[in-house]
């Protein structure tokens, strides 16, 4: 099977959304803002695009997001940004990035580390990914499983 291209995959993204009226918020941290910026290039994003938060410190992941104490390069906090994301923005769907970019480790995770969580009408889940190559490279590997996964979650794929 073909590998969808970025515009095909946000055009699918769009148009899921569409067809359920539902809406789509971002919580970033690795990506900071990349992701949202993605999407926004989107068809219609007025309709199904509630916006993002970038919580790049861990202070704002926890007192804007409710993020708990704790590792930050984690599934759990990737979770917990989306779902803080989601219930702070008031949309049925969002996602969330969170890792170590590098260079060099953090958290005691190697760089390449990230983590993606989402919640999809209050389901939540998480994954993770050991991206290889420079910051700029894995920040591009993430932003497109990004996309990759919402497309999976809105059209009944793996969850």
């Amino acid at each position: 099977m073909a590998q969808l291209s970025d515009e095909n995959l946000i055009e699918t993204i769009a148009e899921r959304l569409a067809e359920t009226g539902r809406t789509l918020s971002v919580a970033e941290s690795l990506t900071c803002g990349r992701v949202a910026s993605t999407l926004g290039s989107g068809p219609d994003t007025k309709t199904w695009l509630r916006g993002g938060v970038v919580a790049y410190q861990t202070e704002v992941k926890q007192r804007v997001l409710g993020v708990t104490p704790g590792p930050v390069v984690s599934a759990r906090c990737a979770e917990e940004l989306a779902v803080g994301v989601a219930s702070l923005l008031g949309s049925d769907v969002s996602i969330a990035t969170t890792g170590a970019g590098g260079p060099g480790p953090e958290e005691g995770e190697p760089e390449g580390t990230v983590f993606l969580g989402w919640s999809v009408d209050g389901v939540v889940g998480s994954e993770r990914h050991d991206f290889d190559g420079e910051p700029a490279e894995i920040l591009d590997q993430t932003v497109r499983q990004v996309l990759e996964r919402l497309e999976q979650l809105l059209t009944g794929g793996k969850h």
